[in-house]
């Protein structure tokens, strides 16, 4: 027992430090069986990188952000921010399950979205939020295709690159064509677009298109100008979010593991201030987190970055759903 009367965890039982046991998103509980998800939130990888266009990698991704999240398992019975002075993810009211991978079939994009897709909609049907770890970023497509059934949706979009291309040479499902093919559904609403900068994978054509079929573009020196509530109020309020975030929003110098890493980039408060004001704002209805690829961290900050933004985010998500 502390100091202050509350118990943290450590009065009984192993103290299960994070390099002790196997790696579940955060030390929560495995459940293999998708019949059986009974949860608030259900996390599940996507390990495909064949949607990439140069560095491949993010493959490993969600492996490498399990084992970084373990840094944030200790067994505190939450995560109190003095800052909020609010304990984010009470142990005894938090339901949070790993529900594992994705079965990937190489080489095969659709086969493999298809079951990406399979878990998503599994997550869905249990009434749980689905939080996806990439791979690359053509993983968003299957993600918003399980939202066909659901209400409809404003995608929030964190992100070097734009990825609004069509078409090309046949490829419609890669890491370059997942916002335009979210912007096709009749259940997407709109997208922001934020973080975009430098030279783009989208010709003009496609920022064009983007505006034409809903988006709203904002790079990063946008955001810093217009300040994190400024942005927030370009976002429709009382809306449901699937939120999408590719690391490479951040800049290389703190989360240098990725394929495609663009130099401008936000750090990490400017990012976690934007999706607490986003959760407090609407609904977080689903989100991934994607492009982490760990051959290119030798330092392992990318995948910490990423498992710290993602246990700070639900733990936001689930407290402002209460409030």
């Amino acid at each position: 027992m502390s100091s202050d009367g509350v118990s943290h965890g450590y009065e009984g039982g192993r103290l299960n430090l994070p390099f002790v046991g196997i790696c579940t998103f955060g030390k929560y509980p495995y459940q293999p069986d998708w019949d059986a998800i009974d949860a608030d939130v259900a996390v599940m990888g996507a390990p495909f990188d064949m949607g990439t266009q140069w560095r491949s990698g993010a493959r490993m991704g969600p492996r490498a952000i399990r084992e970084a999240s373990t840094l944030f398992s200790f067994g505190h019975g939450g995560a109190y921010d003095f800052e909020d002075d609010i304990t984010y993810l009470p142990a005894e009211t938090t339901r949070i399950v790993d529900i594992g991978d994705a079965d990937i079939v190489h080489t095969d994009t659709v086969e493999s979205h298809r079951r990406i897709e399979f878990g998503v909609r599994k997550i869905l049907e249990a009434g749980a939020l689905p939080v996806v770890l990439g791979g690359d970023h053509s993983v968003n497509i299957p993600c918003i295709n399980a939202f066909d059934g659901q209400e409809p949706v404003h995608v929030v979009q964190i992100d070097a690159h734009l990825d609004f291309v069509d078409e090309r040479h046949g490829v419609r499902y890669g890491h370059g064509n997942p916002m335009r093919r979210a912007a096709e559904k009749t259940y997407v609403t709109g997208l922001s677009q934020i973080g975009i900068r430098n030279v783009s994978s989208t010709a003009r054509e496609g920022y064009e298109d983007a505006r034409r079929m809903g988006s709203d573009i904002k790079s990063v020196r946008h955001v810093r100008k217009l300040g994190i509530e400024g942005m927030l109020a370009r976002i429709p309020e009382g809306a449901r979010y699937y939120l999408t975030i590719d690391i490479d929003a951040f800049d290389p110098s703190i989360a240098p593991g990725t394929g495609t890493p663009s130099h401008g980039g936000f750090l990490y408060y400017e990012v976690l201030e934007l999706i607490d004001g986003l959760a407090r704002r609407g609904t977080i209805a689903g989100l991934d987190l994607v492009e982490v690829a760990p051959d290119y961290d030798p330092t392992g900050s990318t995948s910490t970055l990423a498992a710290q933004l993602l246990m700070n985010t639900i733990g936001r998500v689930l407290h402002h759903r209460q409030g």
